[in-house]
């Protein structure tokens, strides 16, 4: 059995997809944080404000997705 390929733009889509995802939760769990006083690891918030979240954001946009209509 050879395996299942799957088309670029299939891939892409996907790949796009679970970032815009995890662009989502990384944001939201931040402003709970701020807003709300929800625990976050002092760490974790600092690396997703300043690693996770920009990264996420050119990655998104060199796949081609658009930031405006993530949350």
């Amino acid at each position: 059995m050879a395996g299942i390929e799957i088309p670029f733009e299939i891939a892409d889509g996907i790949t796009l997809a679970v970032m815009k995802e995890h662009l989502q939760h990384l944001r939201e769990e931040c402003r709970a944080h701020l807003e709300e006083g929800s625990w976050m690891h002092p760490e974790d918030y600092h690396d997703s404000m300043t690693k996770l979240i920009p990264s996420l954001e050119i990655l998104i946009r060199y796949f081609g997705g658009d930031l405006h209509d993530i949350p």
